[in-house]
């Protein structure tokens, strides 16, 4: 908690709390004795921001302690499920020039009663292709269903880091899961039940038991994968040859066309009124 209390300090200096100290430092050194009471306001002002500056690396501190116990509780006896991002939205925010957004997430997982929440992430560099990939990881207390992102994990399964597994039963054969959120969320979680820590390269080879379940996942993944591949490849079967199309009619005049030949007859006078009438009300019968 020292150690921790300490870097919130000097944080808290680094982004302008250093002017209390400086402040109570040149009161104590020069103005007091120069100019007296007329620099009373230097003492004030420099005893006031060094207070606030405490107590803001005491919250911080506290605050750092709170999460790291929680991100503890939920890794030792939480449930590791995959969130999908339902929704996107901004709120107007940054913090130190990143964007905070509000995402909806639909959490699914092992034992899980499948739950909808909202949440706010800061969308850094590396955390935007994340969000905007629409999956992300997080640990669920099964309780409470109090949760947090992992965003490690989220990196793996989102195709941000690769995923890549050497077999030596297979001679040493390399088989590359990234991207792939289903055999990545069964292989991460069978590390999880054995306590073994996500941490860059993973060495299982002294584990035979954990190392015999990620292999049967590797393979099956793999199999999977390459089974559309070989039907796609496989060469077609020959098409039937089309059947002979059956002649067309020839088209007779449309309806227009027949009203229009009808008026150009009654114009010329080549029929009389009354058929002009009986002809005209047979054609529009017909419709």
């Amino acid at each position: 908690m020292v150690g921790r209390y300490v870097k919130a300090q000097l944080l808290v200096l680094l982004c302008g709390g250093l002017v209390g100290p400086i402040f109570l430092g040149v009161y104590f050194t020069v103005g007091q004795v120069m100019f007296g009471d007329s620099m009373r306001w230097m003492f004030w002002t420099g005893l006031v921001i060094t207070v606030v500056d405490v107590l803001v690396a005491l919250a911080l501190a506290n605050y750092g302690a709170r999460s790291a116990a929680k991100t503890q509780m939920l890794e030792a006896n939480g449930v590791l499920a995959l969130a999908s991002v339902t929704s996107i939205g901004e709120t107007g925010t940054r913090i130190n020039d990143q964007p905070l957004v509000k995402i909806g997430l639909h959490v699914e997982g092992p034992g899980l009663r499948p739950f909808d929440v909202q949440d706010k992430v800061i969308a850094s560099v590396t955390r935007l292709p994340l969000i905007t990939g629409r999956k992300l990881v997080v640990l669920v207390d099964p309780a409470t269903n109090e949760y947090e992102i992992d965003w490690n994990r989220s990196a793996l399964v989102g195709g941000m880091m690769p995923a890549q597994f050497t077999l030596a039963e297979d001679g040493d054969r390399t088989y590359d899961l990234s991207g792939q959120s289903e055999p990545l969320m069964e292989i991460m979680q069978i590390l999880k039940a054995h306590g073994v820590p996500m941490n860059g390269t993973v060495d299982i080879r002294s584990n035979p038991a954990v190392r015999q379940q990620v292999m049967n996942v590797v393979r099956r993944a793999a199999a999977q994968r390459n089974a559309p591949a070989a039907h796609t490849a496989a060469p077609p079967a020959p098409a039937a040859p089309p059947a002979p199309a059956a002649p067309l009619a020839p088209a007779g005049p449309s309806t227009a066309q027949r009203l229009q030949e009808l008026e150009t007859l009654r114009a010329m006078g080549t029929i009389s009124e009354d058929e002009y009438t009986a002809k005209r009300q047979q054609i529009i019968a017909e419709l």
